[in-house]
């Protein structure tokens, strides 16, 4: 499948005609099967195509979208909350790359970093690492540079300070934290980049499931820090990819 561009300079260069262009970007916009909409336009409309999100879907309805973005040209694709069984499933008709602690699979080849500058992702704990690699790897799969930062929560702050080169250097930081959530307000009155917060379920009885991080990350007294939903990594890196190539898109 071309994009518009593609499609504009043919027309440009007289190696395709106007009608056949406008045939060409009518039926580029999402094919229907069975069981889902599959939106071809979307990289068009945002500048990443279509993630699948793997959780609900059976490993065949699966296989039968990445063979329907195949055929139309998105030649990567990323796959969240993917189960180990389901992508067992699927690696035999398609050559994924599983990760198995962010439950992210990959088909195709990471882009080149091509963002702004590094993004900094962050957790608090080692027990937050799943949603921190859910995050990472969605920010590298856009184009992005990611630097890890584990375990470096307000319990051993100095654990964080002893990593200050990177922060201040970072175009984003995405913080990452349960428990009390502490983290986002910390790193956010030491960056002037905009800092990204998530909070995860991690905690006990009181922390409700990641609700008391939220709640502390909404109310941060830090300036720049936004907040995504409860253990969403891929809303993060996805955010932070686009402030990252805010600047290359100007």
């Amino acid at each position: 499948m071309m994009d518009e561009r593609e499609i504009l300079k043919l027309v440009k260069s007289g190696e395709m005609t106007v009608d056949d262009a406008v045939h060409e970007l009518k039926t580029m916009p999402f094919k229907e099967i069975d069981f889902a909409k599959i939106d071809f336009h979307r990289k068009i409309r945002t500048g990443a195509g279509e993630v699948i999100y793997g959780a609900g879907k059976t490993p065949l309805e699966i296989v039968k979208i990445i063979e329907v973005m195949l055929e139309n040209g998105q030649d990567k694709i990323l796959i969240t909350r993917l189960s180990k069984e389901a992508f067992e499933i699927i690696k035999k008709d398609y050559d994924i790359k599983y990760y198995e602690r962010a439950k992210v699979a990959i088909y195709g080849e990471l882009e080149k970093p091509s963002g702004l500058g590094k993004i900094v992702v962050a957790t608090g704990g080692t027990s937050d690492i799943p949603v921190a690699e859910e995050a990472a790897l969605t920010a590298e799969f856009l184009g992005n540079e990611v630097v890890r930062l584990y375990d470096v929560g307000v319990a051993g702050l100095h654990r964080l300070l002893s990593h200050i080169d990177e922060l201040v250097d970072a175009s984003v930081v995405i913080a990452i934290a349960g428990m009390e959530g502490a983290l986002a307000s910390v790193i956010g009155g030491l960056v002037d980049a905009p800092v990204i917060a998530v909070p995860t379920s991690v905690g006990y009885g009181a922390s409700l499931g990641g609700v008391a991080a939220l709640l502390s990350m909404l109310n941060s007294c830090a300036s720049g820090v936004s907040v995504v939903n409860i253990d969403n990594g891929f809303g993060a890196g996805y955010l932070a990819n686009t402030i990252n190539h805010m600047e290359a898109k100007r």
